[in-house]
Parts: C-alpha cells; sequence; structure tokens
C-alpha cells in the first residue's frame, strides 16, 4: 500500500528511515510551505536548528509520470559516481533519501538561501552580479559534461524493471484542441488556442527547433527564476553563491533550453508588470510597464556573456547558439501560459501580450536579439574573450518584438 505523507505523519516516516532519533521526536515540528501542482511538500524543522524538506509526488493512482524524482537521485548519483564533477556538485542541496516505491524524496532545506524570482520581487533591483553568477555557473554545469559519453549513458539509467526513452525532447508546441478541453480550461482561454494556431510561422519554427534539438551535455529543463536560490548575504560574500532547485527534469538536453527557460522568466517579470486595457494598444501597454525591460535587460545581457565566456566551445558546436536561446525563450513564454491555463484555469489579456511577445521571438530571432539584451549579436560574440567569428560589418536595425499595431479588442 502506498504511504501517503502529511504533517501527522511526516515525523514518523523520518524516523523509520532513519533521517531523526525517537528520543528527540517530541521536539521535532513540521508546517507546510508553498505546494507545488505536483507535489506535496513539508518543511521540518529538527532541533539542532537543521531543516528537512520531505517532497511526495501527487500522482493519482499513481500512473503517471514516475521518473521525475528518479531524475533528481540518479543526478544525486552521478556526481558522487564521478568526482571529478566535483565543480558542479554544490550546485544542488543535498539528498538525503529517496523512496522510490513512495515517490519521496528529502533534502536539505538551505534556509540561508532565497528564491531569485522572490528576490527580485521584494528587492525590485536586478544585480548584474546575481546574473553573472547565474551564467557562469550554468555554463559550468553544461561545459563539464559536454559530450561526455560515460555521464549521458549513466543519465540514461532506467529503473529497475522499467523502460524509458534516452532523449526527452521538450521543444514541442501547443497540443490540437479537442472537444474534451472545454471542460478543462476556462472558456476565454479558448482565444489562447485561437491565437496560436492562427499563425502557422509560429508552429513551423516550434517544428524546427524540435527537428534542430541536439542534445549535447546534462541540462536541468526547469530552470526557471524560482528554482534558482541566491544567498541572502550575497553582498558580503566574495563570490555571489547560487544553488539550483528541482532537478527532477534533468536529463541529456540541449543547454540552448535552459537559457532559453532562464530569459522567459525574466522577460516575464517585464510582461507581468503591463498595463492592460482593450483601449490601449499593445505597443503602449508595453511601454507602459511598471517594471520596464530596459531595467531588466542588463541582467539578461549580463547572463548570456557570462555563459560564453565560460563555454566558448559551444559556439564552435552552434554558431547559431545565440539565435537558439533567443527561439527557446519564445517557446518557454508559450509553455508557461499553458501551464497557467492548465494549472490555475487563468487566461487575460497579459497572456495574449505574452503571445505576441513569443511569436517575434520565435519567428524573427535574429531581429529580437537587439531588444532581448540591448546589444546586437555582433556586440555579444566580440565581447567574449577567445572567440572569433567572421561577423557581417552591418548593423542590425532594433525590431520590436511586438507589433505595435495590435490591438486587444475586448478581450
Amino acid at each position: 500500500m502506498i504511504l501517503s505523507l502529511s504533517s501527522q505523519n511526516v515525523i514518523q516516516y523520518l524516523q523509520n528511515v532513519g533521517l531523526c532519533s525517537l528520543e528527540d521526536g517530541t521536539l521535532y515540528e513540521s508546517e507546510l510551505p508553498e505546494n507545488s501542482g505536483n507535489n506535496r511538500n513539508l518543511l521540518v524543522n529538527l532541533p539542532d536548528n537543521r531543516k528537512l524538506l520531505v517532497k511526495q509526488e501527487r500522482r493519482l493512482n499513481f500512473d503517471s509520470n514516475i521518473h521525475q524524482f528518479f531524475n533528481e537521485w540518479l543526478f544525486h548519483q552521478l556526481l558522487q559516481k564521478f568526482p571529478v564533477l566535483g565543480n558542479i556538485s554544490e550546485l544542488p542541496s543535498l539528498l538525503l533519501h529517496f523512496d522510490e516505491e513512495n515517490s519521496i524524496i528529502v533534502r536539505s532545506y538551505l534556509s540561508e538561501y532565497v528564491e531569485l524570482g522572490k528576490f527580485y520581487q521584494n528587492n525590485s533591483i536586478f544585480p548584474t552580479e546575481i546574473a553573472t553568477a547565474i551564467g557562469t555557473t550554468l555554463a559550468g554545469l553544461h561545459c563539464s559534461t559536454f559530450q561526455r559519453r560515460e555521464y549521458q549513458d549513466f543519465m540514461d539509467t532506467a529503473p529497475q524493471g522499467q523502460f524509458r526513452y534516452h532523449f526527452y525532447n521538450p521543444a514541442q508546441g501547443i497540443g490540437s484542441i479537442n472537444q474534451d478541453i472545454f471542460s478543462k480550461i476556462p472558456t476565454e482561454a479558448l482565444k489562447f488556442h485561437v491565437l496560436y494556431q492562427r499563425y502557422e510561422s509560429l508552429e513551423s519554427a516550434i517544428a524546427d527547433l524540435a527537428y534542430e534539438w541536439k542534445p549535447c551535455c546534462l541540462t536541468h529543463n526547469d530552470l526557471q527564476l524560482n528554482n534558482i536560490l541566491v544567498h541572502s548575504r550575497w553582498q558580503q560574500l566574495d563570490n555571489c553563491l547560487m544553488r539550483v532547485i528541482d532537478w527532477e527534469a534533468c536529463a541529456w538536453g540541449d543547454p540552448a533550453f535552459d537559457l532559453g527557460t532562464l530569459l522567459a522568466s525574466y522577460i516575464k517579470i517585464w510582461l507581468s508588470s503591463l498595463v492592460v486595457d482593450p483601449s490601449l494598444e499593445l505597443e503602449e501597454s508595453l511601454n507602459l510597464a511598471m517594471i520596464p525591460l530596459e531595467i531588466i535587460q542588463p541582467s539578461m545581457l549580463a547572463v548570456i556573456r557570462a555563459y560564453l565566456q565560460a563555454f566558448r566551445l559551444i559556439l564552435d558546436e552552434r554558431q547559431d547558439f545565440i539565435l537558439r536561446v533567443i527561439q527557446f525563450t519564445g517557446l518557454a513564454l508559450t509553455h508557461q501560459i499553458q501551464n497557467m491555463i492548465e494549472c490555475c484555469k487563468y487566461f487575460d489579456n497579459t497572456h495574449i501580450c505574452m503571445l505576441e511577445v513569443a511569436k517575434n521571438l520565435l519567428i524573427s530571432p535574429e531581429e529580437s536579439v537587439l531588444t532581448v539584451f540591448g546589444s546586437s549579436e555582433t556586440e555579444i560574440l566580440q565581447s567574449v574573450k577567445g572567440y572569433h567569428k567572421i561577423v557581417q560589418s552591418e548593423e542590425k536595425q532594433l525590431l520590436r518584438i511586438y507589433y505595435g499595431k495590435t490591438r486587444l479588442r475586448g478581450c
């Protein structure tokens, strides 16, 4: 029988698996932090000021994806099996226990760290030092595992007695509308599917991304701002200590996808601050954002520059790497809209703006680089020390990543 964890039995479970003692049981207390849609999260406070995060997958009849926690456990096993990867072993929090039968993992809770998304929201600042640390750290993960077959084979390991695909390709578009969708999403969200399917060029660009998918290193595959932690005393430290959590989707993949997912989270900060009204043109709404894009651009530019400086080899592998990052940024925005609709049953005019931005990132990446980063592709590449590439001397003119004359009509 599958055990279902709760605040009433989590202490007993930890005692049974040897993570806390029976004698100290009465001194423990547990609290329920924010839970994700897929997992039940329990934060347990120990008497010695240690904290444990206990996570269990919410799986109806336990017939959904069974590899998520296994992936995170496998990633930690990879770090232990190959000590040469010590430079990335500090990225995740320590995994203390994995219960495959009950789909439970227990890891140390990093109480001195704060989610980067909350840091930005609470402080309304975007220090380039943090962005530079993120780019360098992510490049370290990708570069350390780049084209290493032994790491790839290890990450392809399947749970005992089960089968898994060798490659997971997340470069997928939105599925077609069928009659079942009417009972799953709010009526106003149907406009998203109508708009999405109206643009053949959008679906074509996503199909090209999927076709050109070339897994070459270990990727996180869910690198949103809420999965990146920054130390609460980052300004007092010699280096900006970063941590990355929730490795449930990690797999052998395309590094541009990780960067695109990250940049999409930054752009979402801008888009979520829009002043949206049916009487305003889209360009006006974007220009009236409470958090202007120009405030966020330096951080996005710092991420890509630091990443390329630490992982110049990727430019030899993919000379169109920056353009692919831009396209994956657009793809991640469409996935964020879809997740909001499916999980929160919510859709509004802001998401229509987001779809317009995503579309232009996907179908016109060359023209979108300057708008996203505030620098052209040529300028970014020239800032990478030791990298030389023949580039066109003619600079591209800035082209907005939205349509200036598009008007939101009563939705």
